[in-house]
């Protein structure tokens, strides 16, 4: 548990356990289905394997986590979370849009696009998407998603399958498509968005993933704060 507050009001004595750097994170990935350690290592990609394992085992010892083997399974405690940690996305996805260039992270938006994947309309066999992100260091600049009907696989080393599809733009504006801050039409028809490979595939591309469950919330009929003062 973190620091108390020393408080008897129960939103203080919550805050004592979530309140800590990456805690509600990591509860956030646990109720996106990831249990293995580095599945949820790969929802939070900046934390330290250390950190990782101390912030698990403090939500084991809460009682909102449990461990089975290897895998780290929500207790009725961790899933009654998730309307806290949705209505948090909510309004983060209305009131804190803004996002500086330090929280562009191609990994973070791939494992979160994988883990999305429509699987009952990408195509039956094998199915590689190249993502290439020309404004990312060299390092980031290439990912592969490995698409099937049972599973989705991500890659940041050429796996040496042959690509089906390239998609190429720049990590604003893909992270923008995925949020619901920009339409898929609207980026390829501006030349943002740049889609390679034979045209029933580019054409069936957007159907394969399901957008992020907050892409269609409604923005505030108000400027927000940065709008306001611009």
């Amino acid at each position: 548990m973190g620091a108390s507050y020393y408080q008897f009001c129960p939103v203080a004595k919550a805050m004592e356990l979530l309140d800590e750097r990456w805690t509600l994170l990591i509860i956030r990935e646990l109720l996106s289905g990831s249990e293995r350690f580095n599945e949820v290592r790969r929802g939070v990609p900046r934390m330290s394997p250390t950190l990782l394992s101390k912030r698990l085992n403090q939500l084991v010892r809460a009682g909102v986590a449990e461990k089975r083997d290897d895998r780290y399974v929500l207790t009725l405690a961790g899933e009654e979370l998730r309307p806290v940690v949705e209505a948090l996305a909510v309004w983060g996805v209305r009131w804190i849009g803004e996002l500086g260039d330090e929280d562009l992270d191609p990994k973070l938006l791939l494992w979160d696009m994988r883990r999305n994947v429509a699987s009952n309309a990408v195509p039956d066999g094998r199915t590689v998407i190249l993502f290439v992100f020309p404004d990312a260091p060299s390092r980031l600049r290439h990912w592969w998603l490995l698409l099937t009907p049972e599973a989705a696989d991500l890659c940041d080393t050429d796996p040496g399958y042959e690509v089906s599809v390239t998609v190429a733009a720049d990590l604003r504006h893909l992270v923008g498509i995925w949020r619901g801050d920009l339409r898929w039409e609207d980026a390829l028809r501006s030349g943002t968005l740049d889609v390679q490979g034979p045209e029933p595939l580019r054409r069936a591309l957007p159907t394969w993933f399901t957008l992020s469950p907050f892409a269609t919330l409604p923005r505030p009929a108000t400027p927000r704060p940065w709008e306001d003062s611009r």
